[in-house]
C-alpha cells in the first residue's frame, strides 16, 4: 500500500554546485541545484504521489535501486561495506543525493552519513558514478573507531576514473558541514602538483516536503537531464581549450576505497 511521505524526516536542499579547475587552464562554473536529504528507512518503502515519490513513479522521485548494487536492498549493501571495514554503525543513516526528475537520474556523487545510536557520525560513504556507467565507493571513517568531527578534513586516495581530463593519481580531500538549516559537501582534488580541482554542493534545507517538492518540480523541471548536459558541455569546453584528454582506464579491482581523517 502506498503511504504518505514522512515530511519530518525528508528535506529538499536548494542551493548550488560549484566547480573550479586551476590548471593547465583555469576553468570554473556554478549552477543552481537541488538535492534530497532522506532517512534510510524512507528508502525501504513505497510512498508519495504523482509529484514526489519514493520507489514509485513521480515527477521528482527517489529510488533505492539507483544506489548500492542496484537491487534496492540498500541497507544490506551499506551494512556489508561497513562490517567489512569494521565500522560500528547502529544509529540513523541519512542519504544526500540528487533525485530523479521526469524519470531520469544521473547521480555523480551521493553521500550516506552513518551514525551511532547516540548520534555520533561514524562514517560517510561517498557513492560515485561516472558517465561511463561505472561506480565506486569511498568509505570515510577513522581507523581507530572515533567519530568524525564536523568540518574536519577527510582524505582518500583517488582510485576511480571520473573526468577524462584528470589522471588516476593523488587524493581527494573532503569536508562536510551540517546544521539544522544548511548542508555543505566540499571535495578538493590534489594531484602530484598540488590542488587541481575544487568542487562543492551546498544549500539550505526546505520543509515541508510537499511545498519543497512543488518548488523542485516547477523550479527545476528538467534538472537531471541538465546535469548530464552540463557535464558534456564543460568537457567540450576543456577539450577545445586543449586540456589533455585521458582515455578511460579499467575500473579498479576493489570496489571500496578506504579513507580517513
Amino acid at each position: 500500500m502506498t503511504q504518505p511521505v514522512q515530511a519530518s524526516r525528508l528535506s529538499f536542499v536548494f542551493g548550488e554546485v560549484r566547480h573550479a579547475r586551476t590548471r593547465p587552464r583555469e576553468h570554473a562554473f556554478r549552477y543552481r541545484a537541488f538535492y534530497v536529504r532522506a532517512h534510510l528507512d524512507d528508502l525501504e518503502s513505497r510512498s508519495g504521489n504523482a509529484l514526489f515519490g519514493v520507489n514509485r513513479r513521480a515527477w521528482v522521485s527517489l529510488h533505492a535501486a539507483d544506489h548500492g548494487d542496484g537491487s534496492g536492498a540498500v541497507r544490506e549493501w551499506l551494512n556489508s561495506i561497513l562490517d567489512q571495514a569494521g565500522v560500528m554503525v547502529d544509529g540513523d543513516i541519512w542519504l544526500y543525493a540528487f533525485a530523479r526528475v521526469a524519470g531520469y537520474a544521473f547521480k555523480p556523487v551521493s553521500f550516506w552519513h552513518c551514525h551511532r545510536v547516540d548520534g555520533a557520525l561514524m562514517a560517510i560513504v561517498a557513492e560515485v558514478h561516472n558517465t561511463f556507467g561505472d561506480r565506486h565507493v569511498y568509505l570515510l571513517a577513522s581507523p581507530d573507531g572515533r567519530p568524525l568531527k564536523s568540518g574536519a578534513q577527510l582524505r582518500a586516495v583517488k582510485h576511480f576514473h571520473v573526468s577524462p581530463f584528470c589522471k588516476i593519481e593523488g587524493e581527494y580531500r573532503f569536508r562536510f558541514l551540517d546544521t539544522a538549516t544548511r548542508t555543505v559537501a566540499r571535495i578538493d582534488y590534489h594531484d602530484a602538483e598540488g590542488l587541481l580541482l575544487t568542487t562543492s554542493m551546498s544549500g539550505s534545507l526546505a520543509t515541508p516536503a510537499r511545498s519543497a517538492a512543488l518548488r523542485a518540480a516547477f523550479g527545476y523541471p528538467l534538472f537531471s537531464l541538465g546535469v548530464i548536459a552540463r557535464i558534456h558541455w564543460q568537457a567540450l569546453r576543456l577539450w577545445l581549450s586543449r586540456v589533455p584528454f585521458i582515455r578511460r582506464p579499467q575500473a579498479p579491482a576493489d570496489f571500496v576505497t578506504r579513507g580517513s581523517p
